[in-house]
């Protein structure tokens, strides 16, 4: 059993209660995960991925080891059939192989380069390992999705969803920001809103930041933020680069930040991000910081999404 996408989950809303569960209690199952090691390698930085998937490994008993390839491992090679006579030092066959050796789950992170649509899409690094290695493989957040994040805000909007409305309306959005970001987050969380059959999702973004369409299919998107926001109970913000013009920051407008007027729109909606966050550009202080804030939470959750996929995979083990 590998976690790569949200997709391969058989039913959202089981996990969903079964990760809630599994939070009220974290150390009942610490013997699952006994002589078992959790190999975790990090091609880009982490906080919340890193230290609430190592939490979740020690509350299931593993142990765990952390590689960061941006400086202390060889640099990769992933081209089959590849001349090695330039930079790379070691190919991913063998990479792979002898790490499966050493652990009995791979966790991985890598995130899209930004320059290269094709090869982003194609999940380079994941890939070489899905292909190469021998133990079962979990998607710390790749080129295109972040899975276990996408996990913790299913969970999350289940604990503060209204319990008066039949269907909660969840608002994806677009907000400016100084840097070209991948689009894993928000792709992974629109994979998990269509699992969502009682939820009206809309998302919302300046023209011509359409993600890709093969990962947004029939879902509504609006143009006018103000519109979207209208009644939401949950908004979920996220910065993404240019899809069509990869990897640029072709719009900064600042009307796209998300502030307590245009929350003010919303039925009392919950302000949800993956963190971390550029704090005025991407929100106003005034609404990180105020009641109807839930990223401590979401983040919190990432520990027990993250649990919930290793004990599944150890259970087959």
């Amino acid at each position: 059993m590998n976690y790569i996408s949200i997709k391969e989950i058989n039913s959202l809303s089981k996990w969903v209660k079964q990760a809630i569960k599994i939070k009220k209690n974290p150390l009942k199952n610490q013997s699952l995960g006994k002589n078992k090691t959790l190999g975790m390698l990090f091609f880009n930085p982490s906080l919340r991925t890193r230290l609430s998937t190592q939490k979740a490994a020690m509350n299931l008993g593993m142990n765990v080891m952390v590689m960061n390839f941006t400086n202390e491992g060889w640099t990769l090679e992933f081209e089959d059939g590849a001349v090695m006579n330039s930079g790379a030092s070691e190919h991913i066959k063998e990479a792979a192989e002898v790490v499966s050796q050493y652990c009995d789950i791979i966790a991985i992170r890598a995130f899209a380069g930004l320059a290269d649509k094709e090869k982003d899409y194609q999940e380079t690094v994941i890939s070489g390992f899905l292909k190469y290695a021998t133990v079962p493989i979990v998607n710390m957040e790749s080129a295109i999705r972040h899975p276990l994040q996408s996990l913790a805000d299913a969970i999350t909007m289940e604990e503060f969803k209204p319990r008066h409305k039949n269907k909660p309306k969840v608002v994806l959005s677009w907000a400016p920001h100084p840097k070209a970001l991948p689009q894993a987050v928000a792709n992974s969380f629109v994979e998990m809103m269509q699992m969502q059959k009682d939820m009206d999702f809309i998302i919302t973004h300046p023209e011509g930041y359409e993600l890709s369409p093969e990962i947004t299919k029939d879902s509504k998107i609006e143009y006018d933020q103000d519109k979207a926001f209208e009644n939401a109970d949950f908004v979920y913000v996220k910065n993404w680069s240019n899809f069509n013009d990869y990897g640029k920051v072709t719009n900064s407008d600042p009307n796209w930040t998300v502030t307590a007027e245009k929350m003010a729109l919303t039925n009392n909606g919950k302000f949800m991000h993956c963190l971390p966050v550029r704090r005025n550009v991407i929100v106003s202080d005034e609404v990180l910081d105020g009641e109807n804030s839930i990223v401590i939470e979401q983040a919190n959750n990432r520990t027990y999404s993250a649990q919930l996929v290793l004990q599944k995979i150890l259970k087959k083990l």
